[in-house]
């Protein structure tokens, strides 16, 4: 089971963010299980991985290690 953030979506109130788990393969909510407010789900960061175009592995480039190439 994931954690997700969702908030409430009313114009009239400010938003009121709360953490709901649920399994990754469920649909996203579209109203408060409590409450049938609106509410929509947060879109959060986290660690992800992104390799430069054409492939490159990381730590293969760049003075910083990084393989960014921040400092070819």
């Amino acid at each position: 089971m994931a954690t997700y953030i969702y908030e409430t979506v009313d114009p009239n109130q400010p938003p009121r963010q709360f953490e709901l788990q649920q399994s990754m393969k469920d649909a996203p909510l579209t109203r408060h299980p409590e409450t049938g407010e609106p509410i929509r789900r947060v879109i959060t960061g986290g660690y992800g991985y992104a390799a430069k175009s054409g492939g490159a592995a990381p730590g293969s480039g760049g003075s910083c290690g990084t393989g960014c190439g921040c400092h070819n």
